[in-house]
């Protein structure tokens, strides 16, 4: 699964890499975790980040849901995630994501990335849910003599993350990993064109590494540089 990443570039590199309007008051993010308003680039509005609320719900739900992935292997097949799969497609940028493993006989955080540290796009879908309101079920309208007075502010913009198998580096970690799009391959996954068999391959490892971390970075309330720091010889 993926359940936190970083993205800790600039704001003039995030722009840069992206080719996309970022947020006046962005700051590097070293520690983004599900709950948070995180930047992405949907299908709808590709020149501009937006934040949504990582943990997606259905449209049409009748309570939050908050899911921060969905499986490549069903994603267009469970009705949960189908129609955002076809129609709402977004980017979700990081330089890195973190796995917690207990390969050395402990549980703890390692932090996988590129070895040059570069940014990458990870595969997202969003949706839009509004909480259905006293007298109205959720996608069935009015019944029973109720009334929708909702000015719509309680709306929630939210996204997951893809999962597909891991690569061999990341199997090392976890029996999941984030599905990485090559860089070349963005504009299509936007665009719509590519499906679910072209995610099903993990994005190759070989230029990719993984190490430990701190274990500070197990609370969302901690954000600082000092939780990519590579803590191999500590």
């Amino acid at each position: 699964m993926c359940g936190r990443y970083s993205l800790t570039l600039s704001a003039g590199d995030l722009a840069e890499r992206f080719d996309a309007a970022v947020p006046d008051d962005w700051e590097p993010r070293y520690n983004c975790a599900p709950g948070q308003d995180l930047p992405v680039v949907a299908a709808d509005a590709p020149d501009e980040f937006r934040r949504m609320t990582w943990g997606y719900t259905p449209p049409g739900a009748d309570e939050a849901r908050e899911l921060i992935n969905a499986r490549t292997e069903t994603v267009d097949e469970k009705r949960a995630f189908a129609e955002s799969f076809e129609a709402r497609r977004c980017l979700v940028p990081a330089d890195g994501f973190y796995e917690w493993s207990d390969r050395d006989g402990r549980k703890r955080p390692y932090r996988v990335a590129f070895e040059d540290e570069r940014a990458f796009a990870m595969a997202g879908i969003h949706a839009t849910w509004e909480p259905p309101t006293p007298g109205r079920q959720a996608g069935l309208g009015e019944w029973g003599g109720g009334s929708d007075d909702g000015d719509g502010d309680e709306r929630v913009e939210a996204f997951a993350v893809l999962t597909t198998e891991p690569n061999e580096r990341v199997a090392d970690l976890h029996h999941r990993m984030a599905v990485v799009l090559s860089r070349n391959r963005e504009h299509d996954w936007l665009a719509g064109d590519i499906g679910k068999s072209d995610l099903l391959a993990p994005y190759p490892g070989d230029d990719m590494r993984y190490y430990p971390v701190s274990t500070r970075v197990n609370s969302p309330a901690n954000d600082e540089p000092s939780l990519i720091e590579d803590r191999t010889a500590r």
